[in-house]
């Protein structure tokens, strides 16, 4: 995973709610664990037209949200079953972060495990930005703010280990492996102790 610091795109809508991760990859692509290529699949049956063609009318097939790394997406976004391949796709696609009123705990628990942003907004600041598609945002996550093309910027929730985790590149396995000499330490002075309290009695 590559460290997450800033995420500068033009946004792209989806004025959907209850966008399930089903519809973000449907489960007959859960197959692999390679994440690789899962990009083309993502959407697959919102976004493709029955004879393979894209569907002119899935809003990221627009000319307008080309390239864009940042989808405003409406109310519940990444509800239904929990599937780690749901992040992966999006990310493959080229999607670095969603914003919504309201993102299922756990699809964003498991986005930004995998470095995708799912940032959730107070209801005003979500509907200013999904009536407004296309505008330049920077997304800092050290100072966990999204800074507008005015100038104004909207706060957001972000704990600190999901964001020491994406501004380091790390997943909970690679902090664990990275905090590997203080475990080691700790283990050493806890044996210490137990052999000084067991000598002592």
């Amino acid at each position: 995973m590559k460290p997450l610091t800033e995420v500068r795109s033009r946004t792209a809508a989806l004025p959907f709610e209850n966008i399930d991760t089903d519809r973000i990859i449907p489960a007959r692509f859960l197959t692999t664990t390679q994440r690789a290529g899962l990009g083309r699949h993502a959407f697959n049956d919102w976004r493709y037209a029955a004879d393979g063609g894209d569907n002119p009318e899935f809003p990221l097939n627009r000319l307008e949200a080309q390239g864009c790394a940042i989808v405003v997406a409406g109310r519940n976004f990444g509800c239904g079953s929990s599937r780690e391949h749901a992040p992966w796709a999006l990310l493959d696609y080229g999607i670095q972060a969603v914003i919504s009123s309201e993102i299922a705990d756990i699809f964003r628990s498991n986005a930004l495990k995998n470095g995708l942003l799912a940032i959730v907004l107070p209801e005003a600041e979500h509907r200013e930005l999904l009536d407004h598609p296309g505008q330049e945002l920077v997304i800092d996550v050290a100072a966990r703010t999204i800074t507008l093309a005015d100038g104004r910027a909207f706060a957001f929730a972000l704990d600190g280990f999901a964001r020491h985790c994406l501004l380091n590149g790390v997943d909970q396995l690679g902090f664990l492996l990275d905090a590997g000499t203080d475990i080691d330490a700790y283990e050493q002075r806890a044996q210490d102790t137990r052999y000084t309290v067991e000598t002592a009695a």
